[in-house]
C-alpha cells in the first residue's frame, strides 16, 4: 500500500463525502423541520446536473451556466414544492413514500424526453483543469481538490447561517418542535417552502458540480439518495453537524473500503479469497456502520436536541 495511493483515496473520499453532504443538509432539514419523507430528493440532484450541461451547453461558459442553475434549481425545487409537495405534508409517511417514488418516475422519463437517453458531458472549466503535484509521483486533478474545497466552504456557510441567523434560529426551533413554533405566530407554510426550496437548491449544486465529473444521465441521483439517507440516520435526523460529520465518514469509509479492503483481507485469507470477499463486503460497510449506529444510538450520533 503505498503512501501516494493512500492519499489519493483519502481525497476520493473526501470528495464523495461533501457531495453526500450537499445532497445530505437539505434532506435532512426536510425530513427534521417538515416531518416529510421525500424520496425524490436525490432527483433535484440529477436535475441539477441536466441544467448546468443545458446552461453551460448554451453559453459556452461553465461559470455562468453554474450561476444561472443555482436559481433555475431553486425555482424548480420551489415550483414542487407548491404544486405536490405542500398537499402531502399532512399525509401519512406511507402516502409521502408512495408519492415521492411516483414523481422520481416521473422525472425520470420526463429528463428523457428532454435531453435524450443518452448520458450528456460537461467540459471542466479552463480555470480548474489540470492536475496539481501534491506530492513526488502524486498529481491530483484540480478540479476534484476546488470541489473538496467548495463542500467543506459550503458546510461553513450553512452552519453559519443555521446558528447565527434569524431564519437558522426559527428552522432549529422547527426541527426542535414545528408546533410550537407556529403557535408562537411563526408562519410554518413559510418556513417549510424556505427549507423546501433551499434543500432543493444544495442538491441542484451538488448535481452541477459533479456534472464535469460523471455522466450526466436519467437516475444518476438514486445511488446517492440512499448514501444521502445513510447520512442522515449515522448523524441524527434535523442536525446539519450531524449530516457533515457523517457524510465524510460515509464517504471515507465506502472509498477506502473499496480500495484496501481486499488487501487487508489477504492478510488472513489467500489472495483470490480475499480479493472476492473484499469486492463483496465492501459496499456493505456503511450499512454496517448505520447498523451499528442504530443499536447504540438509535437517534444518532449527533441528534437535535429536543
Amino acid at each position: 500500500m503505498s503512501t501516494a495511493l493512500f492519499v489519493v483515496q483519502i481525497l476520493n473520499g473526501l470528495q464523495l463525502g461533501v457531495l453526500l453532504f450537499l445532497i445530505a443538509a437539505g434532506l435532512t432539514l426536510i425530513f427534521g423541520v417538515m416531518n416529510f419523507i421525500n424520496l425524490a430528493h436525490g432527483v433535484q440532484y440529477m436535475v441539477g446536473a441536466y441544467l448546468a450541461a443545458m446552461f453551460v451547453a448554451w453559453t459556452g461558459n461553465f461559470w455562468v451556466g453554474l450561476a444561472l442553475t443555482l436559481p433555475t434549481a431553486l425555482a424548480f425545487g420551489l415550483l414542487l414544492e407548491f404544486a405536490i409537495y405542500r398537499r402531502l405534508y399532512d399525509r401519512d409517511h406511507l402516502e409521502q413514500l408512495l408519492a415521492t417514488f411516483g414523481l422520481i418516475l416521473f422525472l425520470n422519463q420526463a429528463v428523457k424526453a428532454l435531453w435524450g437517453a443518452a448520458p450528456l458531458s460537461v467540459p471542466l472549466p479552463d480555470l480548474l483543469s489540470g492536475s496539481v503535484r501534491l506530492m513526488d509521483g502524486l498529481f491530483y486533478p484540480v478540479y476534484r481538490l476546488a470541489l473538496i474545497a467548495v463542500g467543506l466552504a459550503t458546510a461553513l456557510g450553512l452552519d453559519l447561517l443555521i446558528r447565527h441567523t434569524r431564519v437558522g434560529m426559527r428552522v432549529r426551533a422547527g426541527a426542535t418542535n414545528a408546533p410550537l413554533v407556529a403557535a408562537l405566530g411563526v408562519d410554518i407554510r413559510r418556513l417549510f417552502m424556505i427549507v423546501f426550496g433551499f434543500g432543493a437548491m444544495l442538491a441542484g449544486f451538488a448535481g452541477a458540480l459533479i456534472a464535469p465529473i460523471l455522466s450526466v444521465q436519467p437516475g444518476m441521483g438514486d445511488d446517492l439518495l440512499i448514501l444521502a439517507f445513510v447520512v442522515i440516520v449515522i448523524g441524527g435526523i434535523g442536525s446539519i453537524r450531524g449530516a457533515f460529520l457523517a457524510a465524510l465518514m460515509v464517504g471515507l469509509l465506502d472509498t477506502l473500503g473499496r480500495a484496501f479492503g481486499p488487501q487487508l483481507l489477504r492478510i488472513a485469507m489467500p489472495p483470490a479469497a480475499a480479493s472476492q470477499t473484499g469486492r463483496a463486503l465492501a459496499p456493505m460497510l456503511i450499512y454496517i456502520l448505520m447498523a451499528g449506529v442504530l443499536f447504540f444510538r438509535p437517534s444518532g450520533l449527533f441528534p437535535v436536541k429536543r
